[in-house]
């Protein structure tokens, strides 16, 4: 049997799918609803699903970020969008990140069962899901290769993406992995493997780059204290700001500030 889950924030709707479709002759049984996506996504980690039916503009979620969070942290779950929202690059773009159907409601029931014939099709010529029902085993089972596949797609850069301009409008923030995960929807171990695989560093390394970056172009301006520095690109700590820049850039703060200002003085 296929696990399904039902996200949507209209419960007469989660509860007209669960009754109206006959699951069995699919093959098929709901594990788990949810009414939005926040919930929507301890569902599917728990429950770990084959098939998920979901609104895409519901609220405490941005609908494209979830289905690219969605796509590439479980990359063998088949997805259909049953949504209000009438856009046609908005479903283009679902359609890119790795959605199956984007079906407008009201939708008919026709549509409906088209959707859930085109995505058990798709399951049952997946090597990996074939794989896992025939063993019994949960999706986590997939091999090292399989793994850096899923990682190069659509999905997976999109949500680099976000993550990337997430640290680099918060870097002045204590901001931890987990915070950026959250806000990408995706774990910390899984963002940790995508950061890893797109830009070769962690998140430390990226947040300090960021973050010296920013540092540089403070240092230009020699009312600023070394110190206001540090605080201002979110170090706490001095000392602390010290070693990262002097790692990151070579050379100490006071260095490079010299350094710059007498190249700014010979031109």
């Amino acid at each position: 049997m296929y696990k399904v889950v039902i996200i949507d924030d209209e419960p007469i709707i989660v509860k007209g799918l669960e009754k109206a479709v006959k699951w069995d002759s699919f093959d098929s049984l709901v594990v788990g609803t949810a009414g939005d996506g926040i919930e929507g996504l301890e569902v599917i980690r728990r429950e770990k699903p084959d098939i998920l039916i979901s609104d895409i503009s519901m609220p405490k979620m941005d609908g494209l970020s979830m289905i690219a969070a969605l796509k590439s942290e479980f990359p063998d779950m088949e997805v259909t969008i049953l949504t209000g929202f009438r856009d046609f690059d908005y479903a283009q773009e679902a359609i890119r990140l790795g959605v199956c159907r984007f079906l407008l409601k009201p939708s008919k029931m026709e549509e409906l069962e088209e959707a859930l014939q085109t995505m058990l099709a798709n399951l049952r010529n997946n090597p990996v899901v074939a794989k896992r029902l025939l063993a019994g085993e949960e999706n986590e089972a997939e091999s090292e290769e399989e793994s850096e596949e899923v990682l190069d797609s659509a999905a997976s850069s999109f949500i680099v993406k976000n993550a990337l301009a997430y640290i680099e409008k918060n870097y002045k923030e204590r901001l931890k992995l987990a915070d950026v995960a959250d806000n990408v929807y995706v774990s910390q171990w899984h963002l940790s493997k995508l950061l890893n695989k797109y830009t070769g560093q962690n998140f430390s390394e990226i947040l300090n780059n960021v973050r010296m970056e920013q540092a540089k172009k403070l240092l230009e301006n020699p009312s600023l204290r070394i110190g206001d520095i540090a605080e201002e690109v979110g170090f706490l700590d001095m000392a602390h700001f010290s070693r990262v820049f002097k790692k990151q850039v070579g050379i100490s703060a006071n260095e490079y500030r010299n350094t710059v200002l007498c190249e700014d003085k010979n031109l």
